[in-house]
């Protein structure tokens, strides 16, 4: 067996052997797909530390998925057919015609497509990793076939010289004509550039049709814990999480047990404490990166200058460890307009070690990965300390498996040394100036297993890994309306205005629906949508019609699947607790303009922003008289008159009544409501009467909440600049038609005149 197959082997059976997986809490199926179809007998459900509370799924046989390390597995493009037994008979068998013998594969599929990191096999056809041998672009990496020379243009001169060859050139060159001066002069040679030592190793079929034909399936999403153990396996000794977040639904995709999962101590507020803290002989740090944040506005200083308002959401979120720390290890980057992309380039490249690109499924890890990659960096300058040698390495190796492949031998740089074989993490790819880079897509979970790839020479790695599951409302879609779901551009909303007893209707799937809190008040609600998803505003009974798939429903069109109007459910209750006057106000509290306070004016203007998760948001702003805000509270009244004093600060906190948090779920002990004096810091104030809307959606989920980003203000549509007002023709007619009759008067007059002296 040659070393390859060695390695290969030993490590698939730390996949497959679970008798012997003690190491982990849960096998990671995210390294095999395939493995979800075999069946568990009773004394692998027994030797498993987490006892399985799902069903075993049904016997069934599956081919075992291999790695194709060797040439000699890969050199059957087809498996032989089944010969049956030969029957005694009298006659004679005819001697079989000689089958044609299949060329030997010149090199071996890769250990694991570099587009979704699934391990290599030839077996489960439509799972990830799977390889057609049919294929053409997989025979000629194989050397199975070989690439057809192309037809070169033929140039000009190669015409002339056609030409030429037909028609006696020396006898015209006696009769004074040389047509050998048409032809150039013979050109140097040109060195023939050196062949590439290896071509692009080819994607699986899975990755080429998600390319090409945008169709694919989704990948088991792993859970946090595996991802946890999958980076504990660690080789390096500095390692750095980058904790990616989508702009689009900021702050529903953080994931917030992480830092305390991997023993993550994030910087607090006290200078003075000892940041960098090592466990278990190793070091692991976090950074908060929000994606796709050209999203959020349509320039970078617009983007810079929320950098406040993400760093407190983001506060918030964090729960209690949010106010103890700092924020100063949060990023907004934009992959596609390159915003911020060169510096978090370089932050990677000074840290060295491994980067752990970690966040839920569609957030843009791989366009991320791709953007921020230490590309064509090959030297560097040793540091003072090794930051990419595991000094506390759990095996060793030996000699014979040292030298076994190219992934072994790049393993070993720099004193690095390979994890045994019972490791979660897959073999780096081969190091290289440019290598392949991740598939990007926007199927979630595209990423089937962890992709390391290497740079500057064993200075480190970056590894992208799969995504973790986010959100499950495009089970409630239709499939050809699937892709309407991901917000890929930023967005324009129009402005809705929701009067008493309309409702926003947002693709049939969510309704959005003002609750009249006083009999005697009629609010009215401006709605901005930043959403891929078309906005409907409607009366409320056509809406809940429409969505809950009335037989009597107006025709409207619904991305909603048949059926899912039987699961909508009420997804909370939201107050419209911030107060955005301030910001809404216009000149009147402008310091350059009129300069009032707030507190001077005689209403508020109250907002919030609903979270779709995985879509988008939608921002909502009212204006609520400061009577009607606070009916019965006399002494706040009276302050809010000319020439008062400024009332006490409001305490905005984003609970809301019987509603989800911003993870979508609710959390444990929320009650309803909120006692008397409990948001205005005054035991005996009354609690204001704040406007309360109601969302539905299905099952009641997929919906949260977070304080207003008033993007509005910032993607506004431009106010489109006329010049001079052309002038009007209405008048210029009238004109003409009065001098007209004057003449014909005149004219009139001038004959009565004459015909008197006559």
């Amino acid at each position: 067996m040659p070393p390859n197959s060695t390695l290969s082997s030993r490590w698939i059976g730390r996949v497959f052997n679970l008798e012997r997986t003690a190491a982990t809490s849960e096998l990671p199926l995210y390294l095999c797909p395939a493995f979800r179809s075999l069946p568990s007998t009773p004394a692998t459900l027994r030797r498993r530390r987490r006892p399985l509370s799902a069903p075993a799924p049904p016997l069934r046989s599956v081919p075992v998925r291999r790695l194709h390390a060797g040439a000699a597995p890969a050199a059957s493009a087809e498996p032989p057919a089944p010969t049956e037994p030969a029957e005694s008979s009298a006659e004679p068998a005819e001697p079989a015609e000689p089958q044609p013998k299949t060329k030997p594969p010149a090199r071996a599929l890769p250990l694991q497509c570099h587009g979704c990191g699934a391990l290599s096999q030839t077996k489960v056809p439509g799972e990830a990793g799977y390889y057609d041998l049919s294929r053409k672009a997989i025979r000629l990496y194989l050397g199975l076939e070989e690439e057809a020379p192309r037809r070169k243009k033929p140039s000009v001169d190669h015409i002339v010289q056609q030409a030429l060859q037909s028609v006696d050139v020396a006898a015209l060159q006696q009769q004074g004509i040389n047509l050998k001066t048409l032809l150039p002069e013979p050109a140097e040679p040109t060195p023939k550039p050196a062949e590439p030592s290896a071509d692009k190793p080819p994607l699986c079929d899975r990755c080429h049709h998600l390319i090409h034909h945008s169709a694919g399936s989704s990948i088991y999403h792993p859970s946090v814990e595996s991802l946890r153990d999958t980076i504990l396996e660690t080789p390096y000794k500095h390692n750095h999480v980058y904790h990616v977040l989508d702009a689009a639904d900021f702050p529903m995709s953080l994931l917030p047990r992480l830092h305390s999962l991997l023993d993550i101590t994030l910087r607090t507020q006290n200078r003075r404490a000892k940041n960098v803290k090592f466990h278990h002989g190793r070091l692991m740090e976090m950074s908060f990166i929000i994606s796709r944040s050209d999203l959020l506005a349509p320039r970078k200083e617009q983007v810079d200058s929320l950098m406040p308002y993400l760093q407190n959401t983001l506060r918030e979120a964090l729960g209690r460890v949010g106010g103890r720390v700092r924020l100063g290890n949060v990023h907004c980057v934009s992959a596609k307009r390159g915003w911020w992309t060169k510096e978090l380039k370089e932050q990677i490249w000074k840290r060295g070690g491994a980067g752990w690109m970690v966040g839920k499924a569609n957030v843009g890890k791989s366009q991320l990965f791709e953007a921020v990659f230490p590309k064509g960096r090959r030297t560097w300058e040793a540091p003072k300390h090794h930051i990419s040698v595991d000094v506390f390495a759990r095996g060793g190796l030996n000699d014979e498996l040292a030298l076994a492949d190219t992934v072994a031998t790049n393993a070993l740089l720099e004193g690095r040394t390979l994890a045994d074989e019972f490791s979660l993490l897959p073999p780096p790819l081969p190091e290289t100036d440019y290598p392949p880079m991740p598939v990007v897509s926007s199927l979630p979970g595209t990423t089937a297993s962890p992709i390391r790839v290497p740079f500057g020479d064993g200075r480190g790695e970056l590894i992208d890994l799969p995504g973790l599951a986010r959100s499950d409302l495009e089970l409630h879609v239709r499939e050809d309306k699937r892709g309407e779901l991901i917000m890929k551009a930023r967005v324009t909303p129009e402005q809705h205005v929701i009067k008493p007893g309309q409702s926003l209707l947002l693709g049939g799937l969510i309704r959005i629906t003002p609750r009249n809190v006083a009999p005697d008040e009629e609010l009215v609600f401006l709605a901005y949508a930043f959403t891929p998803i078309e906005p409907h505003l409607t009366s409320t009974d056509k809406a809940v019609a429409i969505q809950t798939q009335a037989p009597d429903a107006p025709n409207v069109e619904t991305i909603a699947r048949p059926g899912t109007g039987d699961k909508i459910r009420h997804a909370g209750a939201y107050q419209l607790r911030y107060d955005v006057t301030k910001a809404r106000s216009g000149p009147l509290t402008r310091r350059e303009a009129v300069g009032l306070k707030v507190e001077r004016l005689p209403y508020r203007v109250l907002g919030i922003d609903i979270l779709i998760e995985g879509c988008g948001w939608v921002e909502l702003a009212v204006q609520v008289r400061t009577r009607q805000l606070y009916p019965d509270d006399p002494k706040r009244l009276a302050e809010s008159g000319p020439g008062a004093a400024p009332p006490p600060t409001l305490d905005l906190r984003p609970e809301p009544v019987n509603a989800a948090g911003p993870s979508g779920k609710r959390q444990k002990g929320e009650h309803d409501g909120y006692e008397d004096g409990d948001a205005l810091g005054d035991a005996e104030a009354p609690e204001p009467r704040w406007p309360v809307v109601d969302v539905y959606s299905p099952d009641g989920g997929f919906v949260g909440y977070r304080p207003p980003m008033n993007a509005w203000l910032l993607n506004k549509p431009k106010p489109v600049e006329r010049g001079r007002p052309r002038k009007s023709m209405k008048g210029v007619k009238k004109m003409e038609k009065k001098m007209r009759r004057e003449r014909e008067r005149l004219a009139s007059l001038a004959a009565q005149q004459g015909q008197q002296q006559q």
